[in-house]
């Protein structure tokens, strides 16, 4: 993925933003530079109209968003932080060529039908496996949404989300426990 396609740059950053975050595509779309939270290592994401939440990101990721906003962005920070080599910001056209491209080039990803969807669904689903569900519903941005036995009792905060993804990247994250 990194290394084919008119801008492997956007697309591996778009990838990597889906594995940690399971955010929704229109999350991605919605982020913009000043969602970036580089002390604490927090996107802000915006998705299902009104609904937003923190999401705890790895140092790398941030590196990588701030620096792509710096390198394309227009210096609005109320801005698309997703764009093309030549500014213009990402639509959902970006993510039917970047994973058209991966179901052309790897017969698995075909038959799984892979999308951003599926990456939001396989990161979901090993949080939920190795943390439990309530650290995947947080994780999925669904702690509080729900009225049945699960969501009442079972509840996860940031730090534990922030946990799950220092498991999950390999690197240590600012609001999880040492």
């Amino acid at each position: 993925m990194a290394s084919t396609g008119n801008d492997p740059e956007l697309d591996a950053l778009i990838c990597r933003l889906h594995v940690e975050t399971a955010c929704r595509s229109g999350g991605a779309l919605a982020l913009r530079p000043r969602d970036v939270d580089a002390q604490q290592c927090l996107l802000l994401l915006r998705e299902n109209g009104e609904t937003e939440r923190s999401q705890p990101v790895s140092p790398t990721l941030i590196r990588h968003l701030l620096a792509h906003a710096e390198e394309r962005g227009d210096g609005d920070r109320n801005g698309q932080l997703l764009r093309y080599a030549d500014g213009k910001p990402i639509t959902e056209r970006r993510y039917d060529y970047i994973f058209n491209r991966v179901q052309d080039e790897l017969d698995w990803a075909k038959a799984m039908d892979v999308t951003a969807h599926w990456l939001r669904h396989t990161t979901l689903t090993w949080v939920e496996r190795r943390f439990g569900i309530g650290v995947a519903l947080a994780y999925a941005g669904h702690a509080d949404s729900g009225s049945d036995l699960t969501t009442t009792y079972v509840k996860a905060d940031i730090t534990d989300v922030a946990n799950a993804l220092s498991a999950l990247t390999g690197e240590p994250h600012p609001l999880a426990p040492a």
